[in-house]
């Protein structure tokens, strides 16, 4: 499998202290910043791809990975969650906006002959 891009992106809830939400809107930001051309210019299969997703917030624990995965439009969705991101919290309000880091890290099996 040889990496044929690695977009960055970060997402936030700031009411809802979701956890979920905010690794969503990091993976549609990571996704808004990349184009796979390579697809439709060598005609490979998306199918073949893996797609590793990394999201880091101080919550690991409380995201969803199977809604998390099902934001990526193509490939085979590998999610994981790690120590991250961060918590903002209002000292006033008590509440805390979450923000996630996210990581998308796309393979593909290229051979000798798909280069």
């Amino acid at each position: 499998m040889k990496r044929i891009i690695l977009e960055m992106g970060m997402g936030t809830d700031l009411y809802g202290e979701d956890y979920t939400k905010a690794a969503c809107r990091g993976v549609d930001d990571a996704l808004r910043h990349s184009s796979l051309l390579l697809f439709r210019s060598l005609d490979l299969s998306h199918q073949d791809m893996d797609v590793f997703v990394t999201v880091g917030v101080q919550c690991p624990e409380q995201v969803d990975t199977a809604e998390v995965a099902a934001k990526l439009p193509r490939g085979k969705a590998h999610v994981s969650v790690v120590q991250g991101g961060q918590n903002i919290t209002h000292d006033d309000l008590g509440t805390t906006s979450v923000v996630a880091s996210v990581a998308i890290d796309a393979r593909y099996p290229f051979s000798d002959e798909n280069g």
